[in-house]
């Protein structure tokens, strides 16, 4: 119970300093920048260490990639449906198909599971970030037609990713150097993933004009927060795989909608408004249905 309080705590106080305008505007890119360059990679060097590495782990590392797939089908069959832009078509496939795993999927994780199932959600991060640093932001240049494909740019953005770079070193690192007296440093960077990417969120939630949108926010959400994870869930199923690496990999399918895929949207130009209504809202709504996702892998005996 106290998880849940502290993460409405951090969201409404994000919300509360908003409207107040105590902060600068621009306060969450700071948030975001600590987060990104410290807090993540801690949490690598925290965990990744210390995996018992088996084919098991092939489940989260594949699931944000099914995840993509499935999504990229199920827009372009809506898009065709609905005679959509080239522009919101992009910006959908963005919106719907990436996962949330770090700044939402975190704290949901420690505060529905343990703290150290974080190193499983470590796994669906790196490669869902990854997929936008790749194949979304080939996706957002062919949406957006304001610049030509850059192979360069996209090995930059990828290779120069500080939680990338900090999730090989922590692999690598520690087979050759002794790096436990830095265990505490490392767990307190590490604690502030969560409180921080709550307050970010508050930070950043806005609602206006949504009924206009309501149709592509629908499908939008519907794919994101129901379709995916069922998606893995089935799969799961069909393999017959079972324990906590599933149940993780299925509950970090089912977070809201990556908040840099948002980002990315609206620097091409994809139709912003809606993105971040289906971020916002997404975010509101998983509250809900991460409830609920976590009732049915814990309680249906499933696995």
């Amino acid at each position: 119970m106290a998880n849940f309080i502290l993460i409405g705590i951090c969201i409404l106080a994000g919300i509360f300093f908003r409207k107040s305008k105590t902060l600068p505007k621009d306060a969450h890119k700071g948030i975001n920048a600590w987060i990104i360059y410290v807090a993540l990679p801690a949490v690598s060097f925290k965990y990744l260490p210390h995996i018992t590495w088996t084919k098991d782990l092939l489940f989260p590392a594949l699931a944000p990639v099914v995840v993509w797939m499935f999504g990229w089908l199920f827009i372009t069959l809506y898009s065709q449906f609905r005679n959509i832009s080239k522009a919101t078509s992009g910006g959908l496939k963005l919106i719907s198909s990436l996962s949330n795993t770090s700044f939402v999927g975190f704290p949901l994780i420690i505060a529905y599971f343990s703290e150290k199932e974080l190193a499983i959600a470590i796994i669906c991060d790196q490669v869902t970030f990854t997929l936008l640093s790749t194949i979304g932001i080939i996706v957002a240049i062919r949406s957006s037609q304001q610049q030509k494909l850059n192979v360069k740019l996209v090995l930059k953005k990828v290779l120069t990713f500080p939680p990338l770079i900090g999730c090989i070193l922590a692999l690598t690192v520690p087979r050759y150097i002794d790096l436990s007296a830095l265990d505490v440093l490392f767990d307190k960077l590490a604690g502030t993933v969560g409180p921080l990417a709550l307050f970010s969120i508050g930070l950043q939630l806005k609602f206006g004009g949504w009924f206009g949108e309501i149709k592509h926010i629908s499908f939008a959400l519907l794919f994101k927060l129901i379709l995916a994870p069922l998606a893995i869930l089935m799969i799961a199923l069909l393999l017959g795989m079972n324990g906590i690496i599933t149940k993780i990999t299925i509950f970090e399918m089912a977070m809201p909608t990556l908040l840099t895929a948002g980002v990315v949207a609206d620097q091409y130009n994809l139709n912003p408004k809606l993105s971040n209504l289906v971020v916002g809202l997404g975010i509101l709504l998983s509250f809900i249905t991460t409830a609920i996702w976590w009732f049915v892998l814990t309680q249906f005996g499933l696995f």
